[in-house]
């Protein structure tokens, strides 16, 4: 919504003044085994120890429900600090907790144009899909927990570039921020779940907040504010976010502190790549 050479921003929706965020040590060799207690759902929640590429892994194996958040060892569910440490990389101006200098105008200066929209929504497809592919491929097995979850975006984005098509406009090809940033998650994938999964919670919850704010503002500039199908979800929006944060802490309980760490120290990463693709509109 995540390095390329391009200079480092304070993340996508630190871009926009206004934008409200909805987040906010290398790792052990521990990993502990959780189980769940039952709840009043129709499942129970194990995350075991399993063999992975030549060391332990947790899997999650669930039946239809996830249950509700599970506190970390201090009491706070891992998301919180996750939210945390994400709004400390904002401004002054963008959150209390900001600690960043601004890096870039706010959105209400931008001066975007069609051509660098469209390769901002090409390069955004390449990333969601690869997001969408690895969780549903599941090469560490609770990725799974985490495909169809209503927050996908790259039909959405197949279907607005189709649009903008029809309009008389030229699609162009991907770029290196959205390639780059792809290759990048797939190769966290497969060897780094703490950090992919850093990636995936900053660019879906970035996208609802601050990414909604800079589509409305770009829309009024140079689309006469149609609204875009990237900006659009079926169901409450609140509700499918909660879904990933309960999600999110089930799998994070299982973690030791040392990989919670190593989670939490990808986020300027994330940041610094969804800013790149962000360029395209502003520049």
């Amino acid at each position: 919504m995540a390095p390329p050479a391009a200079a480092s921003l304070s993340g996508p929706h630190a871009l926009a003044r206004q934008a409200l965020s909805p987040f906010a040590s290398r790792r052990s060799g521990r990993l502990s085994v959780l189980v769940v207690a039952p709840r009043p759902v129709s499942s129970l929640a194990v995350a075991a120890l399993v063999p992975w590429r030549g060391r332990m892994v947790a899997a999650a194996a669930t039946a239809a429900e996830m249950a509700p958040a599970v506190s970390g060892e201090d009491g706070k569910p891992f998301v919180e600090e996750m939210r945390a440490v994400a709004m400390r990389l904002h401004t002054k101006d963008q959150a209390n907790e900001g600690e960043k200098e601004p890096e870039a105008p706010p959105v209400s200066m931008w001066e975007p144009s069609v051509e660098g929209y469209l390769r901002f929504l090409v390069d955004s497809k390449v990333v969601f899909q690869m997001l969408e592919a690895i969780v549903d491929r599941a090469v560490v097995p609770w990725y799974a927990e985490f495909s169809n979850t209503g927050l996908e975006r790259s039909e959405q984005l197949k279907k607005d570039l189709e649009w903008f098509r029809l309009q008389g406009h030229i699609i162009p090809e991907p770029s290196a921020p959205g390639t780059t940033y792809a290759s990048y998650l797939e190769e966290l994938a497969e060897k780094d779940p703490q950090a992919f999964i850093c990636h995936f919670y900053n660019v879906y919850f970035a996208h609802t907040a601050g990414g909604r704010m800079i589509g409305k503002k770009v829309s009024e500039k140079i689309l006469n504010k149609e609204e875009l199908e990237f900006y659009k979800w079926e169901g409450n929006v609140s509700q499918l976010l909660q879904n990933v944060r309960n999600k999110l802490n089930q799998v994070a309980s299982s973690w030791s502190r040392g990989e919670k760490d190593h989670c939490l120290e990808e986020t300027e990463k994330s940041f610094k790549y969804s800013g790149d693709l962000l360029r395209h509109i502003f520049t």
